[in-house]
């Protein structure tokens, strides 16, 4: 419990904000609610608090700003919040949920990022969504294709192969301006492989830039996206007390359930950023499939345990490697032996 300062709990939204307080002095429980621009103008004019709020999209800004007012900022996860609910729910239920959730010890707080590390973080964004938008553009011609007897191999090195041909061939048969739309639809996965490959060049100029991501791309099975979205999704390293630690905030850990002294062990917890730790297992199977000189630590598991299983076993202790060169300023050594082990 704060005894010093007064701790403030913030229910965010677009345009009002619910507040909720004890006043250290009196001991009176305050509600207010204020729009968005009244908003630092009140805590511009109270001394220091210890603010709650629930990390959201927009949670990222206002931590920010409170911050350079002389204010400490505390995010919450949403589940941390929510068994503080009482009653229906409200904005000024929410407020005093995460009041009282703020001053529980054990709480696992969001890392409030720099402007930089969301920059970097809106073009993964970005890229992911035009990912998406060309694979579901290149399932819908290939399904298109496929009803005209025209079975494209999968992946898209097998379709630039084979599409002039298969475009050629349905044009003897179909009317013009089907074949013309199916080239206009085609001619857009190239587009969106140029706005790709314009993002990744972007994101290589900022990883070039940046000491802590260079130092994490020699990881084997870390690359340029895995460096730069570890670097701009951990934030501060000291928000994690150990590798372990963040490894677990990545969902790379695994389940468990107990009752009666009897703990079983289930499947991992997929908890934490799902893209980032997409990426670390990727990373991994790309090392078991195509390392030049896998290591014992690798080539042991590899042997008794499944591939998908290894991989996150991999993930997990790239997760691990990563905190440690962030959190103790090193470099990446591949023989480095813990002088703890």
């Amino acid at each position: 419990m704060q005894s010093s300062r007064t701790v403030v709990g913030v229910d965010i939204a677009k345009r009002v904000f619910q507040l909720h307080w004890v006043d250290l002095g009196t001991g009176e429980v305050a509600d207010r609610r204020l729009t968005r621009a009244k908003f630092l103008e009140h805590f511009a004019n109270r001394a220091p608090c210890l603010v709650g709020m629930e990390a959201c999209g927009g949670a990222q800004h206002w931590p920010r700003r409170l911050q350079e007012l002389g204010h400490e900022v505390r995010l919450l996860p949403a589940k941390m919040v929510r068994p503080f609910v009482g009653g229906n729910k409200s904005d000024a239920h929410d407020a005093r949920a995460i009041w009282t959730a703020v001053q529980q010890p054990g709480i696992k707080t969001v890392a409030v990022k720099s402007e930089e590390q969301q920059a970097v973080l809106a073009l993964h964004r970005m890229r992911q969504q035009l990912v998406k938008f060309r694979t579901a553009q290149i399932n819908g011609l290939r399904g298109l294709l496929t009803k005209y007897g025209e079975v494209m191999p999968r992946g898209r090195a097998g379709m630039k192969r084979d599409m002039a041909g298969a475009l050629e061939r349905v044009s003897e048969r179909l009317p013009m301006i089907v074949v013309e739309t199916l080239r206009d639809q085609w001619a857009r996965v190239a587009e969106l492989d140029t706005e790709i490959g314009t993002i990744e060049q972007r994101l290589d100029v900022w990883h070039r830039q940046n000491a802590a991501s260079q130092r994490i791309a020699a990881i084997p099975g870390v690359g340029l996206l895995g460096a730069t979205a570890a670097v701009a999704t951990m934030g501060d390293p000291a928000t994690f007390r150990s590798g372990r630690e963040f490894a677990a905030w990545l969902g790379l850990v695994p389940r468990h359930s107990g009752t009666g002294g009897r703990v079983r062990m289930l499947g991992i917890s997929k908890r934490g950023d799902t893209y980032l730790r997409t990426l670390l297992i990727h990373g991994a199977r790309a090392m078991l499939a195509r390392g030049k000189a896998p290591s014992s630590w690798q080539l042991q598991p590899t042997k008794r345990r499944p591939p998908n299983v290894v991989a996150v076993a991999m993930a997990n202790k790239t997760a691990r490697t990563i905190w440690a060169l962030l959190a103790h300023d090193r470099e990446y050594e591949p023989n480095f032996a813990s002088p703890l082990a």
